[in-house]
């Protein structure tokens, strides 16, 4: 039994390991841009590197603001992301309740066929969603972005609905309704509540994806003040002398709202895992 315990004991410590190098590797690249971002020119190229600032600056986070137009950038990316986190979110609550409640011819290869269109790389269909963007007049607009990311995020979060959906007893739907609730009330108050792990979890997909996005931003948008901030940072690549202080603050301040969109939804994500556990 001995060697036994031993061997276990070092596949556990092998195992840690593993997942400490590979949480170093991970986080590094992250410490390192916090780092770069409020350490001052000339420290950024010193040889060999500071792993932590030795001057403590803010001017980078200065001159991104004063030179770049930073905050415009910031609103149209939230804009975007939330608009498409309604509208997917609508779309595909919708959706998914029709494709588990309600019966008809070819309910389950429309479903399959639903996926199947997810698969799809978004540089496959740019191109043609753009000519049809350009013919309908909406290029160049946040709408035509809305309507892309909604496009884009639609299958997979429908796909991911319809599985949470299907998991909530219809017996629970059913007494609502013959207690005198309408469709729609027991919709609201019974099968919605129950489906909020899945909302929250389709929720974080869509705005991460939104938020993350260069290539539509970068093809359907030509007007500066209209651009979100993917497309915005990167566009500091350009300049003639890189500032990357200016950047990596930038890239800073992208990272930071996702993180605290998905810390905040999280604990609403799991009291709603335990939620949907107790009353199913």
């Amino acid at each position: 039994m001995k060697p036994k315990n031993n061997f276990f004991s070092f596949r556990g410590q092998f195992i840690y390991w593993c997942a400490a190098v590979l949480t170093i590797s991970t986080a590094f690249p992250f410490f390192w841009m916090i780092s770069t971002s409020f350490k001052p020119l000339q420290e950024i190229f010193v040889s060999p590197p500071y792993f932590l600032p030795k001057d403590f600056t803010l001017a980078n986070f200065d001159r991104l603001f004063e030179q770049t137009r930073f905050l415009t950038y910031f609103r149209n990316s939230v804009f975007v992301s939330a608009c498409t986190v309604l509208l997917t979110i609508t779309i595909g609550s919708a959706g998914a309740y029709s494709l588990t409640r309600f019966k008809f011819y070819g309910r389950e290869k429309i479903a399959s066929l639903i996926l199947f269109t997810y698969m799809f790389a978004p540089i496959m269909i740019v191109i043609p969603f753009y000519v049809l963007i350009k013919k309908l007049g909406l290029a160049n607009t946040h709408v035509a972005l809305i309507m892309a990311y909604t496009a884009f995020c639609l299958p997979f979060s429908l796909w991911l609905l319809r599985a949470f959906f299907q998991s909530i007893p219809i017996a629970l739907e059913q007494a609502a309704l013959i207690d005198g609730a309408k469709r729609i009330q027991a919709v609201i108050y019974v099968i919605l509540p129950l489906a909020f792990p899945g909302i929250i979890a389709t929720s974080i997909f869509t705005f991460i994806l939104a938020w993350n996005d260069y290539i539509f931003v970068r093809i359907l948008i030509t007007s500066d003040e209209l651009k979100t901030l993917s497309v915005g940072i990167a566009d500091l690549y350009n300049a003639t002398v890189i500032d990357w202080g200016m950047i990596m603050a930038g890239s800073m301040l992208i990272t930071v709202p996702v993180l605290v969109f998905f810390v905040f939804v999280q604990r609403y994500l799991i009291a709603g895992w335990g939620a949907g556990a107790m009353k199913g």
